[in-house]
């Protein structure tokens, strides 16, 4: 329904905001705090010893645990008592109690949870609530003016009026990789999480989630989590209180066109996979380091957020067809999927070692991995590479954004496992040097214009 003209001439969307505020609460919760561990390493000598004592974290304690009371919003979207909010929201809460705007209070019992796509499942015991039915967020379009209602600083439910911005979108401030966001300049601000981005008839199209923002406080680039994938994760948690996702077992990044020139590549079509998991279907079915991934189920692969997702989506146990670029030339692979486990989250730093002269045309100083020193960064004991040390600040390596800590791994295509081999291996190929690195347990390929 678009907007309508009221007894004024002027054109209003009061009528969609009555039938939609009823169904828009805020959410109330009790949780206990973790101590936030920026530095999981700070003591430990051995680590400390490698990058120097100064370089801890900065500023004092961080905060302690205790009993602290959370604001948010959320969407009932069935008449029995089902409300959909963010996970973050609710995080930890050892009580919550959803708010309506006519005033009645209820106390919310936790159906799911899913911190990957940071969504969550309330339910309250009530009949006959107001609803709101969930949109085709497939169908929106760039341009499409929408609001937001929530409860933004506790100041009372409130609505705002934007369009949607951009699709797709990731921001990688959430617990995983299953990103997908609506885009909007619609006002939200911290309160707003968990509420609701309608369109213009009144059909909830997202669950407003995150802002970008250097102050805290809204610039007009707002994220909300599109409503066909609440509706898959809401459906999984109440008839299995969890949510199954396909895994295939590689780790990817973009091609850019240094890194495609690197491979030899004509273009930047595609993912690259910089890791593949042992034992893992993609391990199986062939895929190697350095594929570039450019078709999925015959259909191209634009980007790695939308191949993540495709994969995400699709049931463990499913057979998925990959096509990918090796040595120039196309092959088809087939894998069948396995279910997605959340890792637990590690907290990955540097080594200790007295650093290796070597790496002069990277303009870094570096250390030959040992088992030790790679079970400490959370890498398997048999891993081969070489940690970097000093870095030179106007080098080619930190031009590249290479940092104290990273493994090195392979120079363009070849292992490396002592300094005196990273020369050599540089003279395989003109510049730029195509480098696999492992940083925080996550690799990943940088081009560097290497100097003699």
């Amino acid at each position: 329904m678009a907007s309508q003209a009221s007894p004024s001439g002027q054109y209003s969307y009061a009528d969609t905001v009555s039938r939609v505020s009823p169904a828009v609460v805020t959410i109330r919760s009790e949780r206990r705090m973790r101590a936030p561990q920026q530095f999981p390493f700070g003591q430990d000598p051995f680590l400390r010893e490698f990058f120097g004592r100064g370089r801890g974290p900065q500023g004092g304690p961080g905060e302690q645990g205790g009993v602290r009371r959370g604001l948010g919003s959320g969407v009932m979207v069935k008449s029995e008592g089902v409300c959909l909010t963010n996970h973050h929201v609710i995080d930890g809460a050892e009580e919550i109690i959803v708010e309506f705007s006519d005033g009645r209070t209820l106390k919310a019992k936790l159906v799911g949870s899913d911190a990957p796509s940071d969504l969550a499942v309330l339910k309250v015991e009530a009949a006959k609530l107001p609803v709101l039915s969930l949109g085709n967020s497939d169908g929106v379009r760039v341009g499409d003016v929408v609001l937001a209602v929530g409860n933004p600083l506790g100041v009372g439910q409130t609505v705002t009026m934007g369009i949607i911005s951009a699709k797709g979108r990731t921001t990688g401030l959430s617990d995983g990789s299953f990103e997908d966001f609506l885009q909007t300049d619609a006002a939200i601000n911290q309160g707003n999480s968990g509420g609701a981005l309608v369109n213009t008839a009144g059909e909830l199209i997202g669950i407003n989630s995150q802002i970008l923002s250097p102050s805290g406080g809204n610039i007009g680039i707002g994220f909300a989590i599109p409503s066909n994938m609440a509706r898959s994760v809401m459906d999984q948690l109440v008839s299995s209180g969890k949510v199954r996702r396909g895994q295939i077992g590689i780790g990817i990044q973009p091609v850019t066109q240094e890194i495609a020139s690197g491979l030899g590549l004509k273009d930047t079509r595609g993912v690259l996979v910089n890791s593949v998991t042992p034992g893992s279907p993609a391990e199986t079915a062939g895929v190697k380091r350095g594929d570039v991934i450019v078709s999925f189920n015959g259909k191209a692969v634009e980007n790695g957020n939308a191949f993540r997702n495709n994969v995400a989506s699709s049931d463990p146990g499913t057979e998925v067809n990959l096509t990918v670029l090796r040595d120039g030339r196309e092959q088809q692979l087939r894998a069948r999927l396995r279910e997605f486990n959340s890792p637990e989250q590690r907290g990955d730093s540097p080594t200790s070692a007295q650093p290796e002269t070597g790496g002069g045309q990277l303009g870094v100083s570096v250390q030959s991995l040992t088992p030790e020193i790679a079970g400490r960064l959370g890498l398997p004991s048999d891993t081969q590479g070489l940690v970097v040390g000093e870095v030179n600040p106007s080098g080619a390596a930190a031009e590249a954004g290479i940092a104290r800590g990273d493994v090195i791994l392979e120079v363009n295509g070849q292992i490396v496992r002592s300094a005196a081999e990273v020369a050599p291996a540089l003279k395989r190929k003109n510049s730029p040097a195509l480098l696999l690195i492992s940083r925080g347990g996550q690799n990943r390929y940088l081009t560097v214009n290497s100097r003699p």
